[in-house]
C-alpha cells in the first residue's frame, strides 16, 4: 500500500501506485483539460505531483508540450538564475564486490585494473583538480569493506581538505558512496561533507534484483532507504538519482519524484539534488542490453519536467552527455555541471594508458574546465564555483527557505560572481577571462539589493588585489 510517510522502501515507492500513475498518463496524455488543468497548478511553481508529472511527460499535443518546455525554463531562471555550479568526480577506488550488471567495477570483471588511491596519490590528484579551478569535488568509490572502509573515505576526506596548493583549496566535498548506516552517515557528517549521493538506478524492484544478483547492494529496501538513514544522521543534503536506460524511463521518472515527496515528508526537506545521467559505452558492459531508447528529445523532457515537479531541486547532469546535449538541458532545469572529468582512478594527475584501464564509463564531453566554462558564458551563463552556503550552514531546509523566498539572487548570485572572479585571476586562459571580466560587470547590476551589490563590487576589487574566500 502507498504510504509517502512510510519508512519501508516498498510503501513509499509502491509499485502499484507507479503503475497506477503510469495508466492515469497513458488515458490522458491526450486529454488537453487535464492536461491544461495540470499546467495551471504548475505555474505557481510549488511543485506538482508524481501523478501530475508522468502526465506532462507523456503529453502529446505540440503546443501544450511547448508550454512545458517554456514553463521549464521559467521556472528555473526564476529559482536559479543563470548560474550553473561547477564540480568534478575523483575516484578513489574502483574494488567492488558488488555484481552490478551495468557497471564496469563489478566483481567478476577479471580484465579491468583495480586501483585504489594512496593519501600521497589523492594529494596529487587534488593538486591537479586544484591548479583545474575546482573548489567542489565528489568522491566516487566502490563497494568493498576491505580495501575501501569508512575510514579509508574519512581519512581521504580528511587529507583532501587540508591540502592548500598556491591559491587553490576544495571547499566542497561531496560523497557518492554505497548505502551504509546511520553510524557511518554520522562519521561523515562529522567529517564535514557536504552532499551525501547514492544513485537509486532504477526503482523496479524486480528489475533492480537482477541488474544487483550479488553483494551488499542486492538488498533493495536498504539501498533505497538509504536516505532516510542519512537523514537521521544529521546529513540534511542529500542527493538522489536514477540510471536512465536501465528500465522503463517512465516507472524510474515516476519513482524518483515519489522518492522527492517521501523525503520531504518523511524527512523534512527534499533533496538537495537530482541526477539525470543515461546508460554510456563501459569495459565489460554491453550497452544493447540496457538500451530502452531514451531519446535526446525523451531526456530533454524528462529534464523539463523534473524541474516543474520539484521546482527548488538543484539539477546534475554530468560529461556523460555530450556537449549538445548539456546545452539543451541547461536551459530546462539543470544547475550543476561537471567539467574537465576524468572517470578513472588516477585519471588527473597523469594522463591514463590504454593499459591502465580503470574508468567506470565513457565520457562524451572530453573539453578541460576552461573551455566548459568559456562556453558556458559565451551561452550567458555564470560558471559558479561556490560552496558558501554549506560552509555558512545554510544546508537542508534553511538552504530551501532561502531558494522559496527568492533571495538566493542576492546570496548565490554575488557568490558566483566573486568565485568566478578567483577563477579568471588564477586559472583562465586570457580568452577566457576577457569574455568573463565583462560578464562580471553585467551580472553585478542584476543584484536587487544595492548593499549587497556594492559590498560584492568591493569584493571583487579585493580578490583582483590578491585576496581571496569572500562570501556572503
Amino acid at each position: 500500500m502507498y504510504n509517502v510517510m512510510s519508512s519501508k522502501a516498498e510503501e513509499f515507492i509502491s509499485d502499484e501506485e507507479i503503475r497506477d500513475s503510469l495508466i492515469y498518463a497513458e488515458e490522458n496524455k491526450n486529454n488537453r483539460d487535464v492536461i491544461e488543468q495540470i499546467l495551471k497548478k504548475a505555474s505557481e511553481m510549488k511543485g506538482i505531483s508524481h501523478k501530475e508529472a508522468i502526465v506532462l511527460l507523456d503529453c502529446e499535443i505540440e503546443d501544450l508540450n511547448e508550454r512545458i518546455y517554456e514553463l521549464a525554463k521559467n521556472i528555473k531562471q526564476e529559482f536559479y538564475g543563470n548560474r550553473i555550479v561547477m564540480f568534478a568526480p575523483l575516484y578513489l577506488s574502483n574494488y567492488c564486490i558488488n555484481g552490478c550488471k551495468y557497471c564496469p567495477y563489478h566483481l567478476k570483471n577479471k580484465h579491468i585494473a583495480r586501483k585504489k588511491l594512496t593519501q600521497d596519490e589523492i594529494i596529487k590528484e587534488v593538486m591537479a583538480l586544484q591548479d583545474m579551478g575546482h573548489k567542489r569535488l565528489a568522491l566516487e568509490a566502490g563497494e568493498d569493506p576491505i580495501n575501501n572502509p569508512i575510514e579509508y573515505i574519512l581519512e581521504s576526506i580528511q587529507t583532501i581538505y587540508s591540502i592548500k596548493h598556491k591559491n587553490g583549496a576544495i571547499r566542497r566535498v561531496n560523497v557518492n558512496i554505497a548505502a551504509t548506516t546511520v553510524e557511518n552517515y554520522r562519521k561523515l557528517k562529522e567529517a564535514g561533507i557536504g552532499t551525501y549521493i547514492l544513485f537509486q538506478e532504477t526503482y523496479h524492484k524486480k528489475s533492480y534484483e537482477e541488474l544487483h544478483p550479488s553483494g551488499p547492494k542486492s538488498d533493495y529496501a536498504y539501498h533505497t532507504e538509504a536516505m532516510d538513514r542519512a537523514n537521521k544522521a544529521g546529513i540534511d543534503d542529500l542527493g538522489i538519482g536514477v540510471l536512465f536506460g536501465l528500465n522503463n524511463y517512465r516507472y524510474d521518472f515516476t519513482g524518483i519524484i515519489m522518492h522527492a515527496e517521501h523525503m520531504e515528508a518523511y524527512g523534512g526537506v527534499g533533496p538537495h539534488t537530482i541526477s539525470v545521467p543515461r546508460v554510456r559505452k563501459a569495459d565489460d558492459i554491453d550497452p544493447d542490453v540496457f538500451d530502452n531508447g531514451i531519446s535526446d528529445e525523451t531526456f530533454a523532457k524528462i529534464v523539463a519536467c523534473l524541474r516543474i515537479a520539484v521546482p527548488y531541486t538543484g539539477m546534475i547532469v554530468s560529461t556523460r552527455e555530450s556537449q549538445a546535449s548539456r546545452e539543451r538541458v541547461l536551459k530546462l532545469g539543470i544547475s550543476q555541471i561537471s567539467g574537465g572529468s576524468r572517470t578513472s582512478v588516477g585519471g588527473y594527475a597523469k594522463q591514463e594508458t590504454p593499459e591502465d584501464n580503470s574508468a567506470q564509463f565513457d565520457i562524451s564531453d572530453n573539453r578541460s574546465l576552461d573551455e566548459v566554462v568559456h562556453w558556458l558564458m559565451e551561452l550567458g551563463y555564470v560558471p559558479s564555483f561556490c560552496t558558501a552556503c554549506y560552509r555558512e550552514g545554510r544546508t537542508g531546509d534553511r538552504f530551501m527557505t532561502l531558494l522559496k523566498s527568492k533571495q538566493i539572487i542576492n546570496c548565490c548570485h554575488p557568490n558566483a560572481l566573486m568565485t568566478l572572479k578567483e577563477y579568471l585571476e588564477d586559472y583562465a586562459s586570457e580568452d577566457t577571462k576577457k569574455i568573463g571580466e565583462k560578464l562580471i560587470k553585467e551580472e553585478l547590476k542584476k543584484i536587487p539589493n544595492k548593499t549587497v551589490q556594492n559590498k560584492a563590487k568591493e569584493y571583487i576589487e579585493n580578490i583582483h588585489s590578491g585576496k581571496r574566500d569572500f562570501r556572503f
